[in-house]
């Protein structure tokens, strides 16, 4: 029990980096953006081509990360430049991306048994956490930055910052990039330390990066920057200690995990709703008490 529970906390900081990439694509910028199902990939590719190559893993981070802004920019100039729905921007940037990995990797798969990545000498929930740590802290300190503070209100208003002359277009570009390029960097860390990168790895990111920032904000709130950022970090590790809980029970498989996260989308989506419900079924119930009451007091023996 112990063992899965440290084993999901390790791939929860592992994920951590695509929930915070998700986060300002669909938190701060408010766009559905679907590349990354496709960028996650292009991440563990590039990292595993290079290090499978004999590049230093760090530098094949790097590379990771760059080819993540890339993938990332791609989408913002089909939706800004080539005027493209935002959402079909991202699905057409997904369906590229896939040729685009198979062309980088030369195969579906690519082993990285035997050879040294980033975590040969270190362990690895050490070396994320660091990561993570330094990575959330940078983004909180740019989102307060003037750049930083113009990507937020562009998610925010964006005809209301187009008239103080700041250019959307090209905030909306640079969060569709950072997003991509985390998306990407924790990619390349889930391909060093399951040792391979697969074509089919980033299927269904999107919905886990979704579940981490959705269960987050539930869980831990988002009143400030940091705490939503922290809450996207706590979110995943949560949503992977759930799900390694949840196969725990006997009636369920391994092949169940995308129901699994699909049920805990949907729970976190459904019960904010349905608790604000209640609380507004509440209020309006005490409210009609007190009208009833103060009618009764105003005249207490019916009189009309």
């Amino acid at each position: 029990m112990l063992d899965s529970i440290n084993g999901a906390v390790e791939l929860g900081l592992l994920y951590a980096l695509m929930a915070l990439g998700v986060y300002i694509t669909f938190r701060i910028l408010d766009f559905p953006d679907l590349t990354v199902d496709g960028s996650f990939t292009t991440g563990g590719a590039i990292a595993a081509i290079l290090i499978a190559n004999g590049y230093s893993p760090l530098l094949a981070c790097l590379a990771a990360f760059a080819g993540g802004l890339v993938a990332g920019a791609c989408t913002g100039l089909l939706h800004t430049k080539g005027k493209i729905n935002g959402l079909l921007s991202g699905i057409l940037m997904m369906i590229a991306l896939y040729s685009i990995n198979m062309r980088i990797m030369g195969k579906p798969n690519i082993s990285l048994l035997g050879v040294d990545t980033l975590f040969t000498a270190v362990s690895p929930i050490t070396i994320v956490l660091i990561i993570v740590v330094v990575f959330k802290l940078l983004l909180d300190a740019f989102l307060h930055t003037d750049l930083g503070l113009a990507l937020r209100a562009t998610g925010d208003n964006a005809r209301m910052i187009r008239s103080f002359g700041a250019n959307t277009h090209n905030t909306t570009i640079l969060g569709l990039s950072l997003s991509n390029g985390l998306v990407a960097l924790s990619g390349a860390l889930i391909a060093q330390q399951s040792g391979f990168a697969d074509i089919s790895m980033g299927i269904g990111m999107i919905v886990i990066g979704l579940a981490s920032v959705i269960i987050g904000e539930a869980i831990f709130g988002a009143r400030s920057v940091f705490q939503a950022t922290l809450a996207a970090v706590l979110g995943s590790i949560v949503y992977r200690i759930v799900v390694a809980l949840a196969l725990r029970v006997e009636w369920l498989k391994a092949s169940d995990l995308k129901l699994i996260t699909a049920i805990i989308v949907i729970i976190a989506l459904v019960l904010p709703s349905v608790q604000r419900a209640i609380k507004q079924k509440a209020t309006a119930k005490k409210r009609t008490a007190e009208l009833i009451a103060r009618a009764l007091q105003t005249n207490p023996g019916g009189e009309r």
